[in-house]
């Protein structure tokens, strides 16, 4: 491992013990490794396989929460997030880091993400390179109101300000609520495609049937909690008229309306002003 000053590598996992095994030699920090839940074996494995690495237990499958809790063990300025199945570029790491600190308002740094052994461009990359929000001047990439959380380092100190990722909305879908809450704090969000990330999709992700409803469900839960009335409505419509999965996803984002609404915040008007233009809506 390759030390870099200020920055953790803070990876979840689920029942991805090959995965692991895998990827974690390939982060150039310390790694701060949350299982959430695992039976497969995972955290005896990573324990015997790299003792280096801090790994947390959890009792309970708690998403992406797991990673506002590695992000607390972390103690460093600077987190770097991971998935079990992808890795920063080599000196990469340093070099997010290093662009950090030259921007003190960047709270999300999004790197260039390269999918699979062929290496190609993650779409969403492209569409984060043309954002319509242009680039703040003191940004040092083009404005964001949403990142990929495998792809992305972030200020440890105002990701734990707006809470790091919540126990409403879990995973997949995470990032829509924090990127909301950072942008209303004043911080910066932003796209840099000079550095890199890896992601090699693992054989056991979920199937994509089962991954839309989730998004679903994130989507109305984020909605009810920042988002003005007309707005949630809208989600919901947008659900209903989704098929199957935006259905399903609708009904189960209803077993947590309660927490939801009790987290519930209107994000201000700027913000939504911007998510109006990302949505191409006036």
């Amino acid at each position: 491992m390759i030390a870099t000053p200020d920055v953790t590598v803070v990876v979840m996992s689920r029942d991805r013990r090959e995965d692991l095994l895998a990827s974690l030699p390939r982060h150039e920090a310390p790694v701060v490794f949350v299982d959430n839940a695992s039976t497969d074996g995972s955290v005896d494995a990573v324990r015997a396989a790299h003792p280096d690495v801090t790994v947390l237990p959890l009792d309970r499958n708690v998403g992406a929460r797991a990673r506002t809790i590695g992000t607390e063990r972390a103690g460093t300025p600077f987190v770097a997030f991971a998935d079990d199945d992808s890795w920063w570029a080599p000196g990469d790491l340093a070099r997010a880091a290093e662009i950090m600190r030259a921007h003190p308002r960047l709270a999300v740094l999004n790197a260039r993400i390269l999918v699979g052994p062929e290496e190609r461009l993650d779409p969403v990359c492209a569409e984060m390179a043309d954002s319509p929000l242009g680039t703040e001047p003191d940004l040092p990439g083009p404005s964001l109101l949403g990142f990929v959380a495998c792809g992305a380092m972030v200020r440890t100190e105002a990701f734990l300000a707006v809470g790091g990722f919540d126990r409403v909305v879990r995973f997949p879908g995470e990032e829509e609520r924090l990127s909301l809450d950072l942008a209303g704090a004043g911080w910066g969000l932003a796209y840099v495609d000079e550095v890199t990330v890896h992601h090699h999709p693992s054989s056991r992700r979920s199937d994509p049937a089962t991954r839309r409803t989730a998004i679903w469900r994130s989507r109305v839960l984020t909605a009810v909690m920042r988002l003005p009335v007309g707005d949630v409505v809208r989600v919901g419509v947008a659900a209903l008229r989704a098929g199957d999965v935006g259905r399903r996803g609708l009904g189960r984002a209803l077993r947590d309306l309660p927490q939801a609404l009790r987290s519930r915040r209107r994000a201000p008007d700027a913000v939504l002003a911007q998510r109006r233009t990302l949505e191409g809506r006036r």
